[in-house]
């Protein structure tokens, strides 16, 4: 029986195409494998799979996953996540572009994240939401102030007044889920870079709770919120997280989009 195996072209191109007709004519893998998405098993020989290709800045690892899980892409990810060498406290990362306000001098910005679900119109939806841990200025900005609410409107988030409907999808990102964790929020490659690169990026993948996992595997979304520092809080419940929600969108300090799980 021939192989149900995805190679897309991003990953043919990364590994060559002496491999990927490897992989095709099931020469270099097990028949069986664990998905790196939903960790459940999967069989190549009776179902749809992907080849995702975790790639760092030395160091490639080629995995398996359901193609109804993801699709067959090229993820690109910290070296040291990869070697699971960084013992960093979860839930930490670094936001690219905006800097640190306060003394002018360029810094990097911490984003903490929270996952959780929500009700929005009598459907429950998994969630992320990320706050940073002070104000984030544009950057070369001079003379501080908070302008991550609008950067991220200027990529296309939507203001949030109320949760009365689930926001609609934001193109080019995504939400990384994979080997059972939360590993990255993935946008546009920018400067001419194709693909996706991390937004936000966890030092060390994050724990979900199995029902959010499953609303995710669901649903294949997840609704992305974003708040200014001290506006959500780490929450330790998931009523007391919407009570914030709700508090941070009535005093119009909230945005929001919805993003595919690992899509591209």
């Amino acid at each position: 029986m021939p192989r149900l195996l995805d190679v897309s072209d991003d990953v043919r191109a990364e590994i060559g195409d002496d491999e990927a007709d490897r992989l095709l004519a099931g020469d270099n893998n097990p028949g069986g494998y664990d998905c790196t998405s939903c960790r459940t098993p999967g069989d190549p020989e009776q179902e749809q799979t992907s080849t995702v290709l975790f790639v760092g800045d030395e160091t490639a690892v080629l995995a398996f996953a359901h193609a109804r899980c993801l699709p067959s892409q090229v993820v690109r990810v910290a070296e040291d996540q990869l070697q699971g060498a960084v013992q960093a406290a979860a839930g930490a990362a670094s936001m690219p572009a905006p800097e640190a306000a306060g003394d002018g001098a360029p810094a990097q910005a911490v984003l903490g994240i929270t996952s959780g679900l929500v009700l929005i119109a009598g459907e429950l939806h998994p969630a992320l939401v990320v706050e940073p841990t002070g104000p984030i200025s544009r950057p070369g900005a001079e003379g501080g102030g908070d302008d991550f609410l609008p950067l991220l409107i200027e990529q296309g988030f939507m203001p949030v007044t109320e949760l009365s409907e689930a926001p609609s999808t934001l193109s080019g990102w995504s939400v990384l889920l994979a080997m059972g964790q939360l590993h990255a929020v993935l946008q546009p490659g920018t400067g001419g870079t194709s693909g996706q690169v991390a937004w936000w990026q966890a030092h060390q993948p994050l724990q979900v709770t199995e029902g959010w996992r499953a609303a995710a595997n669901k649903t294949q979304h997840v609704i992305v919120f974003a708040a200014p520092a001290g506006s959500i809080g780490r929450q330790p419940r998931e009523d007391v997280l919407r009570d914030a929600l709700d508090k941070a969108a009535a005093n119009g300090r909230l945005v929001a989009a919805m993003m595919p799980l690992a899509g591209t």
